[in-house]
């Protein structure tokens, strides 16, 4: 006996039309397609496509003199 048949497929599929509407189905499987091809390239490390992130280099502040002394009477 199989996991899924067809029909529960299509039962599945006729609930989830209703949930989220048919417009709103091709956007959810492209964010998925795109989610599963970083995870894909993630995994390989392919260096060519993803640069190393160089770290924002923090500015250096001149030092900080003390005020100069005042008179007192």
């Amino acid at each position: 006996m199989e996991l899924l048949a067809p029909g529960h497929l299509l039962i599945i599929l006729l609930i989830v039309v209703i949930l989220f509407g048919g417009k709103k189905i091709p956007e959810l499987m492209r964010g998925m397609g795109e989610g599963v091809r970083n995870f894909r390239e993630g995994m390989q490390g392919n260096p060519q496509q993803n640069p190393p992130q160089n770290p924002p280099q923090q500015q250096q502040q001149p030092p900080q003199q003390p005020p100069p002394p005042t008179a007192q009477h």
